[in-house]
């Protein structure tokens, strides 16, 4: 059967009306069509088709089992989204004005034009939008890729807030773990961790761009993931390890700067192959709870442990015994590898420490005359900024040995500028004036030489309601095979006799 003539070719005669619920459709749909033929809308189309099309990918990656990393879900679910919305937005804001514009110049028809291919003008905005989407998908797949690579990376971390994280980049790069990507650790798998660290990223870019951040960052960072989500996926404490030598090297404030080494047998301990929990992290992988009265966690006045049989122990302590509010309302922390490590990658070292660790290496010569003694005392000096303690501390050293040992100096030249480097670096390692951080700034809880650390709890005051105290034995963690002695017999047979 031939076309009626008049007709176009959905059946519809010149003037006559458009029936039934396609008609209504396409009454609606043509003016939309016919005003979105501006830039803006059009702009709007390809935004929301591109953003669609990459969010639909997205989501059926995740149903055939791809996973993403938490930076790829900034763009996924939150940059996307947006694009896509203001895509949406754009589309009638242009159809708006292009509708006012026609309507100003009398240029509106009278009866809207069909929605047809057969349209050139249609055929062209179709091509357009088609177009232009085949070119954004990829490229803004390709920018989102390069993207969330960089949000992940170490440099992302600790350069683009520079002044902020200056101290626990540069730490974080001469720590054990400086081959670990921070988001591993302070993000770590799974979604839920990855929403809060969003949470908790949002304010701090604001506090950032707003100068509103505390100097110096205040620790314990509360909403770090508990250990058992980041520290074992490495390291897990039920893992037997046999016990340790650690060999520590001093040197004295006398002018030989005379050396002296302590010799430790530490208990690391774990899940022994008899399945008995021994040593230091046998003894702490029982369920411990602690409240603390500080809110660097350095004071510990109650503590619990559940014993074996499944029932617990509260220690008191009796020196400072806690307060009945914080016994009802305190934190009640279940103590996990961060309690003691505190610092795993971004340790602080005091003078002392450093200047030792930098002789013992050969990079301080302890051929200088009271050179331990003095560098201790040129660090500890107080500087106007960083610029003017790199300055001031080389000059300080040479003035000395120019000084006091003319001709020493003349003769190690090169060992005295050698010093001065390493005590340079140890300065601009563990002092960030810009962030009021100093020598003790952040207390390291490893140990207890320097801080209170395992005296926190083992004092020997934290007692049960039957006497029983938490050991202050030290032959629990450690034996002390040699004590600051000169040349530690137990060495010598454990080097052949050298």
């Amino acid at each position: 059967m031939t076309e009626t003539a008049g007709r176009d070719s959905n059946g519809k005669a010149p003037g006559e009306p458009e029936r039934g619920w396609t008609g209504n459709l396409r009454r609606l749909i043509r003016p939309v069509v016919y005003l979105s033929q501006n830039w803006i809308s059009r702009i709007g189309v390809v935004l929301a088709t591109t953003s669609a099309i990459t969010l639909i990918f997205t989501f059926l990656s995740q149903v055939l089992g791809y996973s993403f990393n938490p930076y790829l879900g900034i763009i996924v679910f939150l940059l996307l989204p947006g694009v896509f919305v203001l895509g949406l937005v754009l589309i009638p804001i242009g159809i708006y004005r292009e509708f006012r514009r026609r309507r100003r110049l009398g240029t509106l028809p009278h009866e809207y034009p069909l929605v047809s291919f057969s349209r050139e003008e249609f055929r062209r905005t179709a091509s357009f939008v088609v177009l232009m989407s085949a070119i954004n998908v990829p490229l803004f797949v390709l920018a989102s890729y390069r993207g969330v690579v960089y949000m992940d990376s170490v440099s992302f971390c600790g350069a683009t807030c520079h002044t902020v994280m200056q101290p626990e980049y540069t730490a974080y790069l001469n720590s054990p773990h400086s081959h670990v990507a921070c988001v591993e650790c302070h993000i770590g798998p799974g979604a839920p961790w990855f929403v809060r660290s969003k949470i908790s990223g949002t304010y701090q870019v604001l506090a950032v761009t707003f100068n509103l951040y505390p100097r110096p960052i205040p620790v314990p960072v509360h909403n770090l993931r508990p250990a058992a989500d980041t520290c074992n996926q490495c390291h897990w404490p039920a893992k037997f390890s046999d016990d340790k030598l650690l060999v520590k090297h001093k040197f004295g404030d006398d002018e030989k700067n005379s050396p002296t080494t302590s010799v430790l047998l530490m208990h690391i301990g774990g899940l022994s192959p008899g399945l008995k929990y021994t040593g230091i992290h046998g003894w702490h992988l029982g369920l411990i709870s602690y409240l603390a009265s500080d809110e660097k966690r350095q004071v510990i006045p109650w503590v619990e442990h559940r014993n074996a049989d499944g029932t617990y122990t509260q220690f008191v302590s009796a020196g400072t015994p806690p307060k009945p509010e914080l016994l009802a309302h305190g934190e009640k922390r279940l103590m996990d590898c961060m309690d003691c490590h505190n610092r795993p990658s971004h340790t602080f070292h005091l003078p002392e420490e450093a200047v030792n660790t930098e002789m013992a290496a050969g990079r301080i010569s302890p051929a200088l005359p009271f050179v331990h003694k003095v560098s201790i005392e040129l660090l500890k000096q107080n500087y106007a900024n960083r610029l003017a303690a790199e300055t001031q501390i080389p000059d300080n050293l040479r003035a000395y040995y120019r000084k006091n040992y003319f001709a020493l100096y003349n003769s190690k030249r090169s060992e005295v500028e050698e010093a001065a480097k390493a005590l340079v670096y140890i300065y601009d390692s563990n002092v960030f004036p810009d962030m009021n951080i100093t020598w003790g700034t952040y207390a390291n809880n490893l140990g207890h030489m320097d801080f209170p650390g395992c005296f926190r709890c083992h004092d020997g005051d934290h007692k049960s309601k039957d006497g029983q105290a938490i050991t202050q034995d030290c032959n629990s963690c450690h034996n002390l095979l040699a004590m600051d002695e000169a040349k530690p017999k137990i060495l010598q047979e454990l080097q052949g006799g050298q």
